[in-house]
């Protein structure tokens, strides 16, 4: 899969959201990591993969898709920042998708201590692996993406 797409877009939301609230000389990576341990806690609660004692089913898949591309939105965001873009590479399948959400957290804290190029694929791929297990298609990524990054844009206009 080509990323390109998916990084110019979020190049121009960056952009759009350091001008609207005055970011030029602010630090946020940290951030962008903290926001991102909390966009995967809120999908991991959507599917409810972990939540054995209860019978209440999964959230739609909409609404799964729109907290996965969440975040996303900050993957890209923080490769944007260092300099880093992910090229698809080979992708192990992990069925389970307890055991997927917890490779992506362990591979946000190692990013978040190493912040370096083999890092940052390594938990674009756990992420991938992640929207694997949870039955995202390519298709359906693609078109949640552009619609979540037209939301985002609206919600800076409107002062989110």
């Amino acid at each position: 899969m080509d990323w390109t797409t998916y990084y110019n877009w979020q190049a121009q939301l960056d952009e759009h959201i350091i001008k609207t609230q005055s970011l030029e000389e602010a630090e946020v990576i940290d951030d962008k990591i903290l926001a991102l341990y909390v966009e995967v806690g809120e999908l991991a609660n959507e599917t409810r993969c972990f939540k054995f004692w209860s019978t209440k089913p999964s959230s739609d898949k909409k609404v799964v898709l729109e907290e996965y591309v969440d975040g996303l939105h900050f993957i890209l965001s923080l490769g944007l920042d260092l300099d880093f873009r992910y090229e698809s590479g080979f992708l192990t399948d992990i069925s389970n998708k307890t055991d997927a959400f917890l490779n992506v957290f362990t591979s946000i804290e190692q990013f978040k201590h190493e912040r370096n190029k083999s890092s940052y694929e390594q938990m674009f791929e756990a992420y991938l692996i992640l929207g694997q297990s949870l039955g995202i298609a390519e298709s359906e990524l693609k078109k949640a993406y552009e619609y979540k990054n037209q939301i985002n844009f609206q919600r800076q206009n409107q002062g989110y």
